[in-house]
């Protein structure tokens, strides 16, 4: 419990960094030309700064040879979900506000999470969806809608 206690504080910041996040890169994309390259931009310093980070903490940069290559295919799509990720937060933060924004991806990921922990998909273990679940998502639902309309 204690540990699940340290964890939930970094949750909540890493989840507070998403509409700044959005915010940002929305900026910068009238600094580089367009949602693509504001993507690409922000790529690239993070990649930066995770490796600087892989250094620091004394892993060192991933080598190719050492990839596992016989991993399912499936494993390798994170950066392509990633890009598209940060590409419609820069398309849409602007169209749509900060607030329904990241409500309206917090509602995809609950709902594709929800799946996923009920079929087990990418290797996570099963955990069959209940009525608490999805009225849990309902509620976000509700609550996007509320955020958006008013």
């Amino acid at each position: 419990m204690t540990g699940l206690l340290l964890l939930l504080p970094l949750a909540l910041i890493a989840g507070a960094a998403l509409p700044i996040q959005f915010a940002v890169n929305s900026q910068l994309r009238g600094f580089v030309g367009g949602a693509v390259a504001a993507a690409a931009v922000s790529f690239v310093v993070g990649a930066l700064a995770l490796s600087l980070a892989a250094l620091a903490v004394g892993r060192g940069l991933p080598q190719l040879a050492q990839s596992p290559l016989g991993a399912p295919w499936w494993v390798w799509t994170g950066g392509l979900l990633g890009a598209f990720f940060v590409l419609m937060s820069i398309v849409l933060t602007p169209r749509l506000g900060s607030a329904p924004t990241v409500g309206f991806f917090l509602s995809g990921q609950m709902i594709a999470s929800v799946a996923i922990d009920h079929f087990g998909l990418f290797g996570l273990a099963a955990n069959a969806v209940s009525l608490p679940r999805v009225l849990g998502v309902a509620l976000v639902l509700g609550g996007v809608f509320l955020i958006l309309r008013y």
